[in-house]
């Protein structure tokens, strides 16, 4: 069953500010204390202790008032620490230089669109999501399309991904997973954690709440899944789904990205699935945009070169926070078809500079894409240019028959290569 309804009021406590994990909200209350305040409560949803949204300065903090929960006196060496926090992160929790007054208006836009939003995704959900979505199956996919609002975007994409019902199957089976002491990926998965969201204030402390949380969760991956067990990449999916969600949720949404949208087969060895994707972008390439496709060949570019990252993490790697989520919305509700769609849409409003480009210029331009391309923090325009790419499933289906029969050729003549040494050596004797 579903939680029971925010009401308008709750919601707009915490949007569009990333909802917190329960581990977060932990995470935040310490932080709260170490910077002087014994006594912090359990934080509203999305918002820190002392509810003041991420990127605000607490109104004490110019002259070291009075504590907001508590009455007592910070000093302005602690502030200094919160201001520090607050000042440079946007409200996803990343930090960066923010863009004054102009951001600020932005912001309050933002929440109040963000709260029309809200209400209407509520009705929609309560008091039967399931009815709802059988009866009005387009409208749901055009507000998904739309993008979730924040406040729900963790318990929508585990009811979307079914990851909900793997775990009501298998009540204390993480918990079990997560205590056990001889995971064979624990070096790696410590060296890779470091590497994962750097930026971000959930995951920036060594062995803080976050890097334990991230480990926690594909250490027992690797133990459920020992066939893939742990691979680079996997680190940036599950660092997005804890900010959303609790470690054991976390855990079955992974479970299912593997199971039921077939991911792993990106990370199990050989990488069949990742190399299939790429013989499918490549020939989308070559239908949608036959003349960077063509450049690209005479330059020696493939989409194995600048494409793995995107399918690998559907784009959760290096690309705009607030893009991301929109993709994987979508990704959750359509299936891979978005990632696709995303990459051609990135070259297809690239294009023109990249023709003009030679392999260095390109290769570096593809790995870091420029902000007018992106748009940061609006990513409307990239979507809609994404979404108005006519790609059938249809398509994607050939181009995946069009790859296993090639593998079976392939493969084919190699036993046939391997047959006629074995009777050569067999006439040498």
């Amino acid at each position: 069953p579903l939680p029971p309804s925010p009401s308008l009021r709750e919601c707009s406590l915490f949007c569009p500010v990333a909802p917190c994990s329960s581990v977060r909200v932990e995470w935040a209350a310490e932080e709260w204390k170490k910077m002087g305040d014994s006594s912090v409560g359990e934080a509203p949803v999305g918002r820190e202790p002392n509810g003041l949204e991420p990127g605000s300065t607490p109104p004490e903090a110019e002259e070291g008032g009075a504590s907001p929960t508590t009455g007592g006196t910070h000093t302005s060496d602690n502030f200094e620490n919160v201001k520090l926090t607050y000042s440079n992160t946007d409200r996803f929790g990343f930090f960066e230089e923010r863009g004054g007054k102009q951001e600020d208006v932005d912001r309050r836009k933002l929440i109040l669109k963000e709260n029309m939003r809200i209400q209407k995704w509520t009705e929609m959900i309560y008091p039967d999501w399931d009815a709802y979505q059988r009866k009005h199956a387009d409208k749901v996919k055009h507000r998904i399309r739309k993008g979730i609002p924040d406040c729900l975007r963790g318990l929508m994409w585990q009811v979307i991904s079914g990851s909900r019902d793997l775990s009501s199957r298998n009540p204390g089976l993480y918990e079990q997973l997560a205590a056990h002491t001889d995971s064979p990926c624990d070096d790696e998965i410590h060296r890779d954690i470091s590497r994962t969201f750097p930026k971000h204030i959930f995951f920036r402390e060594k062995n803080g709440a976050g890097q334990t949380s991230l480990f926690n969760v594909l250490k027992a991956y690797s133990v459920y899944d020992q066939e893939v067990g742990y691979c680079q990449g996997m680190g940036f999916i599950t660092g997005l789904l804890l900010l959303y969600m609790s470690e054991e949720d976390a855990f079955w949404l992974v479970v299912s990205l593997m199971k039921n949208y077939s991911m792993e087969g990106l990370f199990k060895p050989k990488l069949p699935l990742l190399n299939q994707y790429l013989y499918t972008f490549d020939h989308l390439l070559e239908h949608f945009l036959p003349r960077l496709h063509a450049h690209f060949k005479n330059e020696v570019i493939n989409p194995s070169m600048y494409a793995s990252q995107w399918f690998i993490t559907v784009f959760a790697y290096n690309f705009p926070f607030a893009l991301v989520l929109r993709i994987w919305d979508i990704f959750l509700n359509e299936g891979v078809k978005i990632v696709f769609r995303v990459g051609l849409a990135l070259l297809k409003k690239s294009q023109d500079t990249l023709l003009a480009m030679n392999f260095e210029d390109s290769m570096g331009y593809l790995k870091s894409f420029p902000k007018h391309i992106l748009r940061q923090d609006k990513p409307d325009e990239l979507m809609k240019t994404a979404l108005n790419i006519p790609l059938r499933t249809k398509k994607l289906e050939h181009l995946a028959m069009e790859w296993k029969e090639r593998g079976e050729q392939e493969e084919g003549r190699k036993e046939g290569r391997e047959g006629r040494g074995n009777e050569f050596c067999l006439h040498s004797r």
